[in-house]
């Protein structure tokens, strides 16, 4: 029987633009070491496939400002460790759970990021996984030398690119290729290393690696581009898919779409897991979890949420319409076209006006939302898992620690009592996780 996966998507301090600041939670988890390793330890001790570490190489919202500000109204989410060195510090303090970070194709060069994600995929024992992006936030452009970001189509012919390097340096040496014999004096077998000279649009690489095969082959890649582009890069090269539908239709159209490209680049779809992105506010009675969404609600600031939206916008100044007035087309944004389009069209469907467009944003960054019992999340999951429109979810909190503790301790035994999650894990790598195999190296003879 087919089961969910689950990912835990750690966005410090809080999914939820004002979840800093709730009572319950920890507002500094988003520079505590001690609380990461908290975190994954407990989902760990739930049995989810991974924790998942977004990452912006920029603070939002600085680019038009000189010297000491003004800086804008308070909002969490500005400053957190560089997330592939999180996961090399994670790794030491757990044993099964997947170890997932994000990392720009954008501003970086392909031999540093395979090098950088193999070395956590040999210290973690084959969990590591990279979330290939392209940039979106405009404020990284002007800390790497530009005035805004190359055009996104441009982006994504570039992160093309940049993953068949990085994929090709991780072929550098086939398996058994160091055989550090003593006696005979032989550390490598050179018929098992190979030179990639990749030469390209955007990239000139000789190689190879500095690395042996990791044990998982190459890291399992995650991608969360939903627009065009996005959809064509992740049918092809990702494992995982972090997506943002929120209604049960447009996700198993995603699902079906997407596991069809992957057919037609000739991989199996059943090692492409689908996993749209899934917040949760959780109590032990209905009332209950409405009383904390009511409490984030009231602490929302709406000129943080109109922020969020505002770098949706493309050119256009959204703060020059009516708050209460309906959203007005957008033209094409060159930061995260699909969840633009996603907005637009939610707007349109339930007549939203722009201020409950941003409070929607702020409140769960465009993913589906359930307020209520863990019965009514474990409801809600199996219906869409059953209807075929995921193979599981990457999971948002409003704030930690706590609502990811009462998710593993509530929600996680719910589900496994349905028969839809696993007890324990299958294998110590994130590969055996998700039921994906080690891919072949494209150099080995057979």
């Amino acid at each position: 029987m087919k089961q969910l996966h689950l990912g835990a998507f750690f966005f410090t301090p809080g999914s939820h633009s004002a979840g800093w600041r709730h009572p319950l939670a920890v507002a500094d988890s988003d520079m505590s070491f001690a609380h990461y390793v908290h975190m994954a330890q407990v989902a760990e001790s739930g049995c989810l496939d991974c924790v998942f570490f977004q990452d912006t190489v920029a603070v939002n919202g600085t680019a038009n400002l000189d010297g000491a500000g003004p800086w804008r109204p308070a909002m969490g989410r500005q400053v957190f460790p560089e997330p592939a060195t999180l996961i090399a510090a994670l790794a030491p303090v757990t044993k099964h759970i997947g170890l997932v970070a994000t990392a720009t194709t954008t501003y970086n060069d392909p031999y540093t990021i395979a090098r950088r994600f193999g070395s956590v995929d040999h210290i973690s024992g084959g969990r590591a996984g990279w979330n290939l992006v392209t940039s979106q936030i405009e404020d990284e452009a002007g800390n790497f030398g530009f005035d805004r970001h190359p055009d996104h189509a441009n982006r994504y012919e570039r992160a093309e690119e940049f993953f068949d390097v990085c994929a090709g340096l991780w072929d550098s040496f086939e398996d058994g290729a160091f055989i550090r014999d003593k006696t005979s004096g032989r550390y490598l077998d050179p018929s098992k290393g190979h030179i990639l000279n990749h030469q390209g649009e955007f990239f000139r690489v000789r190689g190879p690696l500095n690395l042996p095969r990791t044990p998982q082959g190459r890291p399992v890649i995650a991608q969360a581009g939903s627009s065009g582009d996005g959809r064509k890069l992740a049918s092809r090269v990702a494992d995982m898919i972090f997506t943002a539908q929120s209604v049960l239709s447009e996700g198993k159209a995603f699902y079906d779409e997407l596991k069809a490209r992957a057919a037609a680049h000739g991989r199996d779809p059943d090692h492409v897991k689908i996993m749209p992105g899934f917040m949760t506010i959780l109590g032990e009675t209905k009332d209950e979890a409405e009383q904390i969404a009511g409490e984030l609600g009231e602490m929302m600031e709406e000129a943080n949420a109109m922020r969020l939206l505002a770098r949706l916008c493309g050119d256009l100044d959204i703060h020059a319409y009516p708050i209460d007035g309906p959203l007005p087309d957008l033209p094409p944004s060159n930061a995260a076209r699909a969840r633009q389009e996603h907005l637009m069209a939610k707007a349109r469907a339930e007549n939203l006006s722009i201020r409950q467009v941003a409070r929607y944003l702020g409140t769960s960054l465009g993913h589906q939302l359930v307020v209520g019992t863990p019965m009514q999340v474990a409801d809600t999951m199996q219906a869409w898992f059953e209807a075929g429109a995921c193979d599981g979810f990457t999971l948002l909190f409003p704030f930690y620690t706590k609502p990811l503790e009462d998710f593993v301790r509530l929600v996680v035994p719910e589900l496994q009592r349905r028969g839809l999650f696993r007890t324990a894990y299958p294998g110590t790598t994130l590969r055996e996780s998700l039921g994906i195999p080690v891919p072949a190296n494209r150099f080995a003879a057979g």
